[in-house]
């Protein structure tokens, strides 16, 4: 079959475990409409007809309630659309919580192109190769506006957003090739924004990520954190009053406001860029924002780093 024979089909395919879930849902939601709506119809065609005007239809009752009937045909209603806003409910509440063993691949949206980077230091352009059955969280964040990640064959979207983090994650149950795309209206060249997403089996990707390897993200974060002169305030042998980087991320951090927050990939992101936004207590606001500096792919570097089992700049490596 040609590739783009194949590549019209895709979004037919089932490529990935949420998406029969998602199908089924969308199914029965349609069906429910469906039905409901040709109730209606017929409904109001039988009685537009045998009571036109000149009928002999009986109009004896017509000032007349039936409240069962009336309660019937809205409580049913009502109660299987209620039934389907809970199945939704069940699914959305699976698709915002990856398992705790996802790999983790950072997406940067920019104008207009997809870039994706591994932890283990692998980029890409415009492709994401994941494993056959794993499951494959994605932290994303854009470089400029909105952006949307969207894979029809694996039926998830979400949107990329300046500034701030969004996730996703799915667990590709076919080898293959399946099309990415850009699903918001992002400038004059959106309908150029799209890629691959290649999906390998386990020992096919493992090869693919030894062919690729590269320095880690961590450790390109260990490096900007020292180009960028961060060592000299948050390293162990600082003599400037900082805080304490070390085992930071997942934790609880005081502000300096009276407030509690947790250190979570958000947070860590801010302090970075804006740093004056959350104050640690009993630190003075005086670490300068790294915005407009760096761009989005380093601060995810300097992220992995703090984020390490045994990264933060207790434990750096001269």
């Amino acid at each position: 079959m040609a590739a783009t024979e194949q590549a019209d089909m895709t979004p037919l395919r089932q490529a990935s475990s949420v998406a029969p879930g998602i199908d089924a849902l969308f199914d029965a939601m349609l069906a429910l409409s469906a039905v409901v709506a040709a109730g209606v119809f017929v409904a109001m065609t039988v009685l537009c007809i045998r009571y036109r005007r000149g009928s002999a239809a009986d109009r004896h009752g017509a000032g007349q309630h039936e409240f069962g009937i009336e309660l019937a045909w809205t409580l049913i209603p009502f109660g299987l659309f209620v039934g389907l806003f809970a199945w939704s409910i069940g699914l959305w509440r699976r698709l915002q919580t990856p398992p705790s063993d996802a790999q983790t691949v950072y997406v940067v949206a920019k104008q207009w192109m997809w870039k994706t980077q591994h932890a283990n230091g692998q980029r890409e352009i415009n492709a994401l190769h994941v494993p056959l059955g794993e499951p494959i969280r994605l932290l994303m964040t854009s470089e400029d506006v909105i952006h949307s990640f969207y894979v029809p064959a694996f039926r998830v979207k979400q949107d990329v957003l300046p500034g701030r983090y969004t996730q996703l994650w799915f667990t590709a149950t076919e080898t293959g090739r399946f099309d990415l795309y850009c699903a918001e209206y992002c400038g004059s060249d959106h309908a150029t924004m799209r890629g691959e997403v290649d999906v390998l089996p386990p020992a096919e990707y493992a090869r693919w990520l030894r062919a690729h390897a590269v320095q880690s993200l961590a450790s390109r974060g260990s490096q900007l954190f020292r180009q960028l002169g961060c060592s000299g305030c948050h390293g162990s042998q600082s003599s400037v009053h900082a805080p304490d980087l070390s085992a930071l991320y997942g934790s609880t951090v005081a502000l300096s406001d009276g407030s509690h927050v947790i250190a979570d990939d958000r947070y860590l992101h801010d302090s970075i860029m804006l740093p004056a936004r959350e104050v640690v207590a009993g630190y003075a606001p005086i670490m300068p924002s790294y915005q407009g500096h760096i761009d989005e792919e380093d601060v995810l570097a300097l992220m992995a780093f703090l984020k390490s089992s045994d990264g933060g700049p207790s434990h750096e490596q001269p």
